[in-house]
C-alpha cells in the first residue's frame, strides 16, 4: 500500500495507527515505507505490564511536530510524559513480543475450536493472523453472550462479574464487554466485546499465557456449547 501511494505521486507523511499489530509480522509498518507509526501502550507493546500511555515512532521530522503539537512547540519531548517512572514500559516492551506470541496462540486455538464447532473465524484459523484481534459469528445471542460471560468468568480480575450488554456511548446497540485486566482496557490480556445485533458477531483479542486461554476455552465449550 505504501509503495501503491509513493507511486500515485504522494509526498506527504504516510501515517500508521497499529494497535493490535505490534510483533506480530516480522516487519513493522515503518519498515515498508510508512513514515510514522503510533498505537497504544496498554495494548500489544506493553506486553501487560505499561499501566497506560501510547507510543510514537519514526522518522525525526514527524516524531518532533507530534512532540511540538502535544506539548508546546520547542519543549517538544523534552518534557516526561509520566511521572511515576518508566521501568514497566521498558520491561513490557521487553517481554511484548512473547506476550504477543502467546495470545496469537491462544486466540489461533480458541478460533480453530470455535470453527469446529461451526462458528465462522475470521481471520480463518488455518492463517496465520496480521494482529491479535479475530471475529467469531456465532448462531444467535445467546452463545455470543455465554462466550462473553464464559472470558470474564476466567479472568485474574473481576471474575464473579456478569457482564450485561447496555447503551455504550457512540455505538448504535446495545454492547457486551468481558475485561477482568489487571490494567484497565489492556487489550494484550484476554478480553472479548460484542455488538447485540444480527450477524452475532463476537471479538476477542489478548492472553498473557498460553496457559490462561486454554483455561478460559475450557469455560467457553462448557458455558457456550455445553461441552464438558
Amino acid at each position: 500500500m505504501c509503495t501503491a501511494v509513493r507511486e500515485a505521486g504522494f509526498t506527504g507523511c504516510i501515517f500508521v495507527d497499529n494497535c493490535y499489530g505490534e510483533f506480530v509480522e516480522r516487519q513493522e509498518p515503518t519498515q515498508v515505507g510508512a513514515d510514522l507509526i503510533v498505537g497504544s501502550l496498554i495494548k500489544n507493546p506493553g506486553g501487560g505490564l505499561a499501566p497506560t500511555g501510547g507510543y510514537i515512532a519514526g522518522g525525526e521530522e514527524y516524531v518532533l511536530a507530534c512532540e511540538n503539537r502535544l506539548t508546546a512547540p520547542g519543549v517538544g519531548g523534552e518534557v516526561g510524559s509520566y511521572a511515576y517512572g518508566y521501568q514497566l514500559y521498558f520491561e513490557g516492551f521487553f517481554l511484548a513480543p512473547h506476550a504477543v506470541a502467546q495470545a496469537l496462540k491462544g486466540g489461533l486455538l480458541i478460533g480453530r475450536c470455535l470453527e469446529a464447532l461451526g462458528c465462522e473465524n475470521y481471520p480463518a484459523a488455518n492463517k496465520l493472523p496480521t494482529d491479535i484481534t479475530r471475529a467469531v459469528r456465532f448462531p444467535a445471542r445467546e452463545p455470543m453472550e455465554a462466550f462473553i460471560r464464559a472470558v470474564q468468568a476466567t479472568s485474574p480480575i473481576d471474575s464473579f462479574v456478569r457482564p450485561e450488554a447496555w447503551d455504550m456511548p457512540g455505538y448504535d446497540c446495545e454492547v457486551i464487554m468481558a475485561a477482568g485486566t489487571f490494567n484497565g482496557g489492556s487489550t494484550i490480556e484476554l478480553s472479548a466485546d460484542a455488538p447485540i445485533r444480527a450477524p452475532y458477531i463476537a471479538y476477542f483479542q489478548g492472553g498473557l499465557t498460553y496457559e490462561h486461554c486454554r483455561i478460559a476455552l475450557k469455560e467457553i465449550l462448557k458455558s457456550a456449547f455445553a461441552l464438558s
